[in-house]
């Protein structure tokens, strides 16, 4: 784990489905929205219980590649959201989905495609709070979130047993 990660928040697939169902429970009173945008691919998962929860039957992707496991780099849009979708609206009705806000450096680059757009995410940090409208569970923005996709079973000492930085 990077030095700037403090601390960090394992979540299991349950809790991650939860914390969706959750998202999709606050975001029932903000609609009805006409398509979900999901941000991959931390968004692909989140999006899809959203959708199934709200009803919403379109789906779009715009793909942003800006994480590698742990480190983050320089934004690259690998692909847009169709102008079906994002509209001359601006993406008015569109709700767009991720994982988490951390720095809020996707989140600026998908908040230009889309401005009139709602934007979720289940976990949000200080940094990037602010260019979300919904989100779940606040983290600090120190600490890494390990995501289910991201984890594999394996022994974990006691915390007793565990060096200190």
């Amino acid at each position: 784990m990077d030095e700037k990660w403090q601390k960090s928040f394992p979540v299991s697939w349950d809790q991650f489905h939860r914390d969706a169902r959750a998202l999709a429970w606050r975001l029932s009173a903000a609609g009805p929205f006409r398509a979900v945008v999901a941000i991959t691919r931390g968004g692909l998962v989140p999006a899809a219980v959203v959708a199934r929860e709200l009803g919403i039957r379109v789906i779009e992707t715009v793909c942003i590649a800006s994480y590698d496991y742990d480190k983050q780099g320089e934004i690259s849009v690998l692909k847009r959201v169709a102008s079906d979708i994002s509209g001359e609206d601006k993406g008015k009705g569109v709700l767009i989905v991720d994982d988490l806000v951390d720095t809020g450096a996707t989140a600026r680059v998908v908040r230009e495609m889309m401005p009139q757009a709602h934007f979720a995410t289940v976990y949000a940090k200080p940094s990037g709070r602010p260019l979300v409208d919904t989100f779940v569970t606040e983290v600090s923005q120190d600490t890494w979130i390990y995501l289910p996709w991201d984890m594999d079973l394996q022994f974990a000492p006691p915390i007793r047993e565990r060096a200190t930085v």
